[in-house]
């Protein structure tokens, strides 16, 4: 009886993420947001953000995963810098760089959707990031697979990062050279105080249970910082817009610190989105660190998923 409710329950969800979710996303606008500009400590519209990216050869967008405001505006700046600057290329935490050639077949038009969502082991709510992805293939723009593997990932935590130099060397391309740089300073505390990339956290070792938490994550951090460096060499004179969990990117830690490694002269804009209790009347100072631009969304509107 438990299996065939789970599996009604199953069904319902599914139903639901096809049929509701894009209803929701469809009907998001610019009222569920309100963005800041922390050198001018004023607000702004999303024209005015995109004006400003002139300078900028990386636009982070540091996101809350499960945040339906923050889809709609990943898709909405995708499009603009496009409108803007022509020569751009997305870049995704949420594809692994083993399955770029994938992303490239689909892209051309070469492959079903079906079997590039299988060969790519997409996210389970890649539908908020599908719109990105039909806009790049329709408009024949790079989408750069950035992050790690995950099995490198959880190799590295558990063996240690020197453990890597052992795979081999088709392997070893997949993810940022060795030996990479591991989190320190502010961003070793911060991964040292937080269970997760939301708000509400727990304090957590460095290690835990054996699992070298701070080699895991400054893998995905310099293997995405190696992916977005090598977008910007083989692209040139074009923006990266770079989507990642904003953990990776808030303060110009992370990725963004990494970034500096594999191109020191790369000019990075930070965005940090998230979603918050005091929308209506926003802390502006209290979030200034986290990026060139603070966008607080909407905590009425639903998320993608729990």
């Amino acid at each position: 009886m438990t299996s065939l409710r789970l599996n009604k329950l199953t069904c319902y969800l599914t139903l639901w993420l096809c049929i509701c979710a894009p209803t929701l996303l469809a009907q998001l606008n610019h009222t569920d947001y309100k963005l800041y500009a922390t050198a001018t400590k004023s607000i702004i519209d999303l024209d005015s953000l995109i004006n400003s990216c002139a300078g900028a050869d990386v636009i982070f967008f540091g996101e809350e995963h499960n945040d339906s405001v923050a889809h709609f505006l990943e898709t909405e700046i995708w499009k603009k810098l496009h409108n803007r600057y022509q020569r751009v290329c997305l870049s995704l935490e949420m594809f692994e760089r083993d399955v770029q050639p994938t992303m490239n077949d689909y892209l051309s038009g070469l492959i079903r959707e079906k079997n590039f969502l299988k060969d790519c082991r997409v996210w389970n709510n890649y539908r908020d990031y599908k719109p990105m992805v039909e806009y790049a293939k329709q408009n024949k723009l790079p989408v750069i697979c950035a992050n790690a593997p995950g099995r490198y990932s959880n190799m590295a935590g558990r063996l240690g990062p020197g453990s890597l130099s052992e795979i081999d060397a088709t392997s070893k391309k997949y993810i940022a050279p060795l030996p990479y740089a591991l989190a320190g300073g502010g961003y070793f505390e911060k991964l040292t105080a937080l269970t997760s990339h939301g708000k509400d956290s727990t304090p957590m070792p460095a290690t835990m249970n054996n699992f070298n938490m701070i080699a895991a994550q400054s893998l995905w951090d310099a293997t995405m910082a190696y992916s977005i460096a090598q977008g910007l060499k083989a692209h040139k004179k074009t923006k990266v817009f770079h989507v990642n969990g904003r953990f990776h990117s808030d303060e110009h830690y992370a990725v963004v610190t990494q970034l500096k490694n594999y191109n020191a002269k790369a000019k990075c804009m930070v965005i940090s989105c998230f979603r918050d209790d005091a929308f209506n009347e926003p802390n502006w100072e209290a979030w200034h660190k986290l990026g060139d631009y603070i966008i607080v969304t909407n905590p009425a509107v639903p998320t993608t998923y729990e």
